[in-house]
């Protein structure tokens, strides 16, 4: 009797032990184009704290020099510094942005960076799609998560790539997409900005697909109460900077990026329903098309009236957690823009 109640405790830890294995993730991002990036990166520190997920690497689809820069100093600031980053070559959306410049730029009275990095610039960065190679091919068969909350512009590279496909096919489990509009036939920033890409994705793209559309994020909302409030245990965070340099002002902001994410590393919370299985393509100026297909391999979130609350609630808190160890409360220190 005590061995089998031995062998039953031994695969009840087992069980236990395999159920807590964190999300494999590889978020795919153009930050800086909307401060929900930067937003979403920061959840995805906290939920690492707790065990939930793995930041695996970072990529960048939006082809600016202090992109890379931004996402190292925010990893660096919340005990990651190691994260590998991959940058996109000769790709969309090159354009200044404050709330990436300033931050990477900002330094103490001393003149030391305020928020410490060693990528300065993102020539410095490995290639996006070589990275994700090497990345995905460290990891075992079906176990890799793709958050992609910017364009379509390196997931796309890879597919198309040697071997890249195949690659995708054996060690990928799910890409969480922020992209679309499933609610009305208008076009999308993230998908019209690389639409070639995009369709190539939507094509080509050989495991499940799940999207959180336009109308999902612009429900969601972040509260400018909890920027305000909630990260009082620094004086200094590089993610309030870069939401009050990209919103300006003392509202709530759209959160797109970050209900992709919450989705790819906790789908089975009963946040979002699903769509029944189907097929995207691209219709008329670049709008999202859904065709119902029972062996389709794409899906998109439904955000139900009752859920908004919990799920804002359930952002901001995560977004908001210290880093761990966690920094000196009210730590202050001269800064100089």
């Amino acid at each position: 009797m005590l061995r089998y109640l031995a062998i039953f405790f031994l695969s009840s830890c087992f069980s236990l032990l395999s159920a807590a294995e964190p999300v494999r993730l590889i978020l795919d991002t153009d930050i800086g184009n909307d401060v929900d990036d930067a937003l979403a990166l920061a959840m995805i520190h906290s939920l690492e704290n707790r065990g939930e997920v793995r930041l695996l690497a970072v990529t960048i689809t939006k082809d600016n020099r202090f992109a890379a820069p931004y996402i190292n100093l925010v990893n660096t600031f919340y005990g990651r510094a190691g994260i590998p980053i991959g940058m996109v070559h000769h790709g969309k959306a090159p354009d200044d942005a404050p709330m990436l410049r300033v931050p990477s730029e900002k330094r103490d009275i001393q003149g030391h960076l305020l928020y410490p990095h060693t990528l300065t610039d993102g020539s410095m960065a490995a290639d996006a799609v070589d990275l994700l190679k090497q990345v995905l091919n460290q990891q075992p068969d079906d176990s890799v998560t793709i958050a992609q909350i910017g364009f379509s512009t390196n997931l796309s590279r890879l597919v198309a790539s040697e071997d890249g496909l195949a690659l995708v096919k054996r060690k990928v489990k799910l890409l969480s997409v922020m992209g679309g509009n499933f609610e009305k036939p208008d076009p999308e920033y993230n998908i019209m900005t690389d639409a070639s890409a995009a369709k190539t994705l939507f094509k080509d793209w050989p495991t499940p697909m799940v999207f959180s559309g336009f109308e999902v994020g612009l429900r969601i909302t972040y509260p400018y109460e909890s920027i305000l409030k909630d990260f009082a245990w620094t004086a200094h965070n590089p993610v309030v900077d870069a939401y009050n340099l990209y919103v300006g002002k003392p509202d709530d902001h759209p959160n797109w990026d970050s209900t992709a994410v919450l989705y790819a590393i906790r789908p089975d919370r009963g946040y979002f329903e699903l769509s029944p299985p189907g097929s995207v393509t691209l219709g008329p100026k670049h709008i999202t098309v859904f065709s119902p297909q029972a062996d389709g391999l794409a899906r998109y979130l439904i955000l139900k009236a009752d859920q908004v609350e919990r799920i804002k609630a359930v952002i901001a808190d995560l977004t908001s957690e210290p880093p761990q160890p966690a920094l000196p409360q009210n730590t202050t220190q001269r800064v100089v823009f």
